[in-house]
């Protein structure tokens, strides 16, 4: 399936024995047609009033907390194969509420952001994570200076440009990634503030590289922007693949709809999971 672009492989293993491991999930992505930005796996309910629990896999193999159009995806999946319009996902961020959204596609609530330093998590303390010290260039002239941070499910650092095409975030997102203030690696994506309800974004994705969209980077944007006063709650998140309507509510909830489309149903030799396990 696709969210905006966002490649998604969707896998659904409630039925059967076999579990996804990082070194299945990569020999997936090398699978002729099995290449994905993130692989959703399904398996049994664990707790009840939930559909499935889920494991969401990088292509690199590495385990996410989070991917919202992955996560939207998995629900127009369950939706149309098993009916009703709102259901509860398990993931390792917490208990995630999809909601079919019908001509305007699909809702999940990615549920409260964190702003703390520690819980981001950044490798030292930071009191305003609004803006941090962090710049690529020279001093007296960054390129790129004073990211937004912030925790939606996985680390996000949100870079604020007036046009997000003048920057090679291709050069920059791998160093970025994995640059010693973030522990944990992060998301890296650049912004730019076209009215105050929308947004224009560019995301190196953690584990992923460049991505046509990332959900959870719209809402890290989304929200960042409001928090420093950029726009307001609710904006669209114009991405490569597509836009993202994101609403901050005052309960602290983010909502994020858009649209799905599936592309192509197959199935997964087995070898590939008897040799991860050999």
């Amino acid at each position: 399936m696709n969210g905006i672009g966002n490649e998604i492989v969707v896998l659904d293993l409630r039925g059967r024995p076999e579990r996804v491991t990082p070194a299945a999930a990569r020999a997936i992505a090398a699978l002729p047609g099995g290449h994905f930005d993130q692989l959703m796996a399904l398996y049994p309910p664990r707790t009840p009033g939930t559909k499935a629990a889920m494991a969401i896999f990088n292509v690199d193999g590495s385990q996410s907390f989070a991917c919202g159009n992955g996560t939207r995806c998995v629900g127009r999946y369950l939706f149309d194969a098993e009916g009703g319009t709102k259901l509860l996902l398990e993931t390792r961020a917490g208990l995630l509420t999809v909601t079919d959204a019908g001509a305007r596609g699909v809702t999940v609530d990615m549920g409260k952001p964190k702003f703390d330093w520690a819980d981001i998590p950044l490798a030292e303390p930071f009191h305003d994570t609004r803006a941090i010290e962090l710049q690529i260039g020279p001093i007296d002239a960054p390129v790129l200076h004073s990211p937004s941070v912030v925790n939606v499910g996985n680390p996000h650092a949100i870079f604020w440009v007036a046009d997000v095409e003048a920057h090679d975030l291709g050069r920059f997102g791998p160093m970025l990634e994995n640059h010693p203030i973030f522990p944990e690696r992060a998301n890296i994506s650049l912004a730019a503030v076209t009215s105050p309800a929308s947004l224009t974004l560019k995301v190196w994705e953690r584990g992923v590289g460049l991505t046509r969209a990332c959900g959870s980077a719209a809402c890290a944007a989304a929200v960042s922007a409001a928090r420093t006063g950029r726009t307001g709650r609710e904006v669209a998140v114009a991405l490569p693949g597509g836009t993202l309507d994101i609403l901050w509510r005052e309960d602290g909830h983010i909502l994020m709809t858009g649209p799905t489309a599936f592309e192509h149903r197959g199935e997964i030799p087995a070898a590939v999971f008897a040799a991860e396990a050999a």
